[in-house]
């Protein structure tokens, strides 16, 4: 199971072969409100590369439950308790990890688009410092949720758009966005929030019949458990980037297969642990990439999904 971290224990604070020593702590960061997919297939990737947990590695998470502001002091949290290694989930966590040390190796996976253009990294190629990782398409592909949504739902008018316009790279998202509803003919609402009562106020303006809500990606504001309780109370449908909230209660999710991200990230620490440095360890990228509809999650809100968007799923939920 994954531990969290409640305490500052006597970590050692250099890397060196897992058999050589005591097992390599693992510090996780994250904005969520516990273990990630990604986090999860990082434990599952080291147990697949031959590691076993408690004995050569072990993991600690430190998560914020959605309060980006909390990043840092969880990141110090993270070193002070002797992380060897620190896994960012997400780019502001990486942000964060990034600027509480520039000595322990962070490996980032989960919801990083573009490492170079947010500073994580100097280059794919040669990442040129202690930060390394694992990048994906998530903030590429919400024009395509919409389209999947319309193909979903082909009478629906009206998508609203909820994001925190404090995330990085949002403004590009919010381009791409509002190109896709004019080529769909559909009306974007967009819907800026800044905290939880925000989010609260801007699901009262859904319409039922008409509309679909498009949730930005961030954990801040408890945004997606909002929103999935806006999917079941107000029964209007919800698109996310994860297979996570298809399973807890969104009508659909399209984007990377986050758990897969977590995989990945575990071969680069697995370099990191044999002894080499994260300047030197190219940047990988996910591209699998998977739509996953709830059927069920369909019949409760009275929609019948049109036969060809099924066809194209990766995974049904009945």
């Amino acid at each position: 199971m994954l531990g969290v971290m409640a305490a500052v224990t006597a970590w050692v604070g250099v890397i060196a072969p897992a058999h050589a020593r005591g097992p390599v702590k693992i510090g996780v960061l994250s904005e969520g409100w516990g273990p990630t997919p990604a986090t999860v297939g990082l434990r599952d990737g080291l147990t697949a590369l031959g590691y076993r947990e408690g004995e050569q590695f072990v993991i600690g998470i430190r998560f914020t439950q959605g309060d980006v502001k909390a990043l840092p002091t969880g990141a110090r949290d993270l070193l002070r308790a002797g992380s060897d290694i620190v896994f960012a989930s997400g780019t502001p966590a990486a942000k964060a990890a990034q600027a509480a040390t520039t000595s322990v190796p962070v490996v980032f996976a989960e919801t990083v688009s573009d490492p170079v253009s947010v500073g994580l990294v100097k280059s794919i190629a040669k990442p040129g410092a202690n930060v390394t990782g694992v990048t994906d398409a998530w903030d590429e592909l919400t024009p395509k949720r919409l389209e999947i949504l319309k193909d979903m739902l082909p009478g629906l008018k009206r998508i609203i758009f909820l994001y925190d316009p404090g995330v990085v790279a949002m403004s590009e998202v919010l381009s791409r966005t509002r190109q896709a509803a004019r080529r769909l003919g559909l009306v974007l609402t967009e819907r800026p929030v800044n905290s939880d009562d925000d989010v609260r106020a801007a699901l009262t303006t859904v319409r039922k019949g008409e509309d679909a809500i498009v949730a930005g990606g961030s954990m801040t504001f408890n945004l997606p458990g909002l929103v999935l309780d806006a999917t079941s109370a107000l029964r209007i449908p919800s698109i996310f980037n994860g297979a996570f909230f298809a399973e807890q209660g969104a009508l659909a999710s399209y984007g990377p297969d986050f758990y897969e991200s977590g995989r990945q990230a575990a071969r680069l620490v697995d370099k990191i642990m044999k002894g080499q440095k994260p300047a030197t360890i190219p940047v990988e990228a996910n591209s699998r990439i998977e739509l996953v509809i709830n059927l069920k999650v369909a019949k409760a809100l009275g929609f019948a999904i049109a036969p060809a968007a099924i066809q194209r799923a990766t995974r049904i939920i009945e």
